[in-house]
């Protein structure tokens, strides 16, 4: 018998994108703990529209993962509970086709391998993220500390320029803004 919180129960998930910001991935994964900041060797950070099409939620390219030889990827590996599995996969778009779940090799800061969940956008369209997008993103690396040279690389993203509602960001700011009374 395996105790509970041991390995049979969860998952460890890489997230670069998005979910690197606590806010975001707990809004609909509540039992999301943070494991470690790690990077992807080989692969590269773009954005793109799936089939061409424009993320409803966000207004702009998403962020996805693609093999490149010599390139890098900083993202925080995320402890899941199984039972997040699905809403995971929900919010990934995952029965939409439109990312499907891929395990990737990370290295970890401690210099340990972690085996780890992650996503890959599928037939896609390279196209800028959103403002909104693209703050959330940067908002995460900060909060969980990544490399500065990589969060400037961040920052330096062309956006859309998108100017209208994102409600997933006034939900996102919302969350941010409870806790921080919560806290006080």
């Amino acid at each position: 018998m395996e105790e509970p919180g041991g390995r049979g129960c969860g998952f460890l998930y890489y997230a670069y994108g998005s979910n690197l910001l606590r806010e975001r991935l707990v809004l609909r994964n509540p039992s999301a703990a943070l494991c470690a900041l790690a990077r992807l060797q080989d692969f590269k950070l773009e954005f793109g529209h799936h089939q061409g099409k424009t993320s409803s939620v966000w207004h702009g390219g998403t962020a996805t993962i693609v093999q490149s030889p010599g390139d890098e990827v900083w993202g925080i590996v995320w402890k899941m509970n199984t039972c997040n599995l699905s809403s995971l996969d929900k919010q990934e778009g995952v029965e939409d086709g439109i990312y499907v779940p891929i395990e990737v090799d990370v290295h970890t800061q401690a210099g340990k391998v972690l085996t780890c969940r992650s996503y890959q956008m599928r037939d896609y369209v390279l196209g800028p993220p959103s403002p909104q997008y693209k703050k959330v993103i940067c908002m995460g690396a900060k909060q969980n500390g990544l490399p500065t040279d990589y969060l400037e690389k961040l920052e330096a993203i062309e956006t859309n320029n998108y100017a209208g509602p994102v409600p997933i960001m006034e939900e996102i700011e919302a969350a941010i803004k409870a806790e921080k009374i919560n806290s006080a």
